[in-house]
């Protein structure tokens, strides 16, 4: 007769992202004496405000002229040599990351619209059974965020906010820009459905 031992308990993935996803170049999509270069620097936290370590973010962006390193994108505005636009951030043991890139220039959006710049980010972590997908927009860049199409759709009060990287007010060269990702609790991140 056979024994039942009944269900499997649940497993999430992780902890194994520091030694699992390496990328040459990791955050730093150019040198930090770039004469473009912009630090963005922040933590993940949990629900309940904790530190998130042992976790990825993965960043695609355009260039500074709004255009993206992909052969897709075929319209007549400047590649930047070198520049692919694509980088893996892994947080610390305190679950901070910081990113050297350069701002973004603005991309076409739906319709005839224009997006402001902004960097797409996908966020994994232990816990995470999928990516979660949001974007970094610079709160230095009002006019251009005020039309742009995609957080013109983000209605609730303060939740558009929770996308906006906030220039320190250093005077430092090169800029630095402060941006946290709440995974869950009052300060949630937007995160999108793709």
């Amino acid at each position: 007769m056979a024994t039942r031992h009944g269900t499997t308990p649940s497993q999430t993935i992780g902890p194994f992202h520091r030694i699992m996803v390496p990328w040459e170049g990791g955050a730093e999509l150019v040198a930090p004496d770039h004469p473009a270069a912009i630090h963005i620097q922040g933590c993940i936290l949990d629900g309940a405000g904790q530190p998130v370590d042992d976790s990825v973010i993965e960043i695609w962006q355009a260039n500074v002229h709004g255009r993206y390193a992909h052969a897709e994108d075929t319209r007549e505005v400047p590649l930047v040599e070198g520049f692919e636009g694509f980088g893996r951030a892994i947080t610390d043991g305190d679950g901070r990351f910081d990113i050297v890139t350069v701002k973004p220039g603005c991309v076409p959006g739906p319709g005839e619209t224009v997006q402001a710049p902004h960097i797409a980010l996908s966020v994994f972590a232990r816990g995470l059974l999928k990516q979660l997908v949001t974007r970094i927009y610079f709160a230095d860049e009002a006019a251009a965020n005020d039309q742009d199409p995609v957080l013109r759709t983000i209605t609730e009060p303060g939740r558009r906010d929770t996308l906006l990287a906030v220039p320190r007010a250093s005077g430092g060269a090169p800029p630095v820009y402060d941006f946290e990702i709440c995974l869950q609790g009052p300060r949630e991140t937007v995160f999108f459905d793709v």
